[in-house]
């Protein structure tokens, strides 16, 4: 019915064109030049279709303040929207947007306590927290720490110094990993809506910064916003402060190496005089976690670590950090070495038995989780 219509409405219009011509033409040469100019009319009609389409589409979607149709593109996620990438903003922008919830750590009072060794066994031994019983039940209880202890390097039974390191860091990992879980589950539950209020698209808005995501691009942010298996974070941690032994992690509570071009910073004893690279220091040690997370989550250089942590997602499987740790060989100047390290620490010492723990909940909010 429609295209009949467009059809009359064609014949109409060439019809008035052959009218208002001054010189008299024959009925059979009129009704060839209405064929004519008619199926000219059709044929580009019918070929700006797609054209128009996809105009009208673009239109549409852009009416839309959040487009909850957006599906993951890899090659798109992965080739762009990085942090070291030039921005208009200007890149001290995008970091502070990034690391903002970072920064806020350091609003934290400076009188925080450090516990000694002694007192921190003591403090597990008291709230029955031991590694044994968390491989068992996979359970931790929250007990959540703000300084390593200085006497750990002391120690000299080595598994009694891991299993203390270890202590320490897992139930700051549990819980920024369940700070992300939380995140994540508002990020679906935004894109199952068809309409969204403001708080919500704010909250994107928010989360879209946090991430280094430009574009609001949906896929992009499904991507990076997601959890960082227990088993590595261990493993990274324990390598990069000597299983909390080194002065990085003592001084500046940075239980990952991140280094940093700026003042604030701790500089290498062994680093050269000309080089300007310091290891970045925290207030807290959840600070330098959450840092650590969101490198991993938003850096160029851990795109392909990503890219296989989606497609683990997608087929439904749990996270592999064994799998993932081999894309993280721009972690550290050694590339594959260092992989083959946080490997092999991972399985020497079974850390993939943490990555199914859940933290013990202190709110109905992560309760949900569990």
């Amino acid at each position: 019915m429609i295209f009949d219509e467009i059809k009359k409405n064609v014949f109409k219009y060439a019809n008035k064109i052959f009218k208002i011509k001054k010189k008299p033409i024959n009925n059979d040469l009129r009704s060839l030049y209405l064929t004519f100019f008619s199926a000219l009319l059709l044929i580009g009609l019918f070929s700006s279709l797609p054209f128009i389409g996809r105009y009208t589409s673009k239109l549409i979607s852009d009416s839309k303040l959040i487009d909850n149709t957006s599906k993951i593109d890899f090659e798109k996620t992965m080739l762009g929207q990085d942090i070291n990438k030039k921005s208009s903003e200007g890149d001290g922008l995008i970091l502070k947007n990034l690391f903002d919830d970072v920064f806020n750590f350091e609003n934290t009072p400076s009188d925080v306590v450090r516990l000694n060794a002694t007192t921190v066994e003591q403090l597990f031994e008291d709230t029955d927290y031991s590694l044994k019983d968390v491989r068992k039940n996979k359970t931790v209880k929250p007990v959540v720490l703000n300084l390593l202890p200085e006497e750990i390097k002391n120690i000299q039974n080595t598994k009694k110094k891991k299993e203390l390191f270890i202590q320490i860091v897992l139930p700051l990992i549990l819980e920024e990993n369940n700070l992300i879980k939380l995140d994540r589950k508002k990020l679906f539950v935004i894109l199952n809506k068809n309409n969204n209020s403001k708080r919500e698209i704010k909250w994107l808005n928010n989360k879209f910064k946090q991430y280094g995501v430009e574009k609001k691009d949906l896929s992009t942010l499904k991507i990076r916003m997601d959890e960082i298996p227990v088993s590595l974070a261990i493993a990274q941690a324990a390598k990069e402060t000597g299983w909390g032994t080194s002065r990085f992690a003592i001084e500046g509570n940075a239980l990952f190496g991140q280094w940093t071009w700026s003042d604030d910073g701790i500089k290498p004893s062994g680093a050269s005089s000309d080089s300007s690279h310091k290891v970045m220091k925290f207030k807290i040690l959840k600070a330098s976690v959450r840092a650590y997370q969101r490198n991993l989550n938003t850096h160029s250089s851990y795109r392909e670590f990503r890219r296989v942590r989606a497609e683990q997602r997608d087929r439904g499987e749990k996270l592999n950090s064994l799998i993932l740790v081999k894309y993280l060989d721009k972690y550290a100047a050694t590339g594959k070495k260092y992989t083959d390290i946080i490997k092999k620490i991972i399985e020497q010492n079974t850390l993939t038995d943490f990555d199914d723990a859940n933290l013990l909940p202190n709110s109905e909010r992560v309760k949900n989780l569990i």
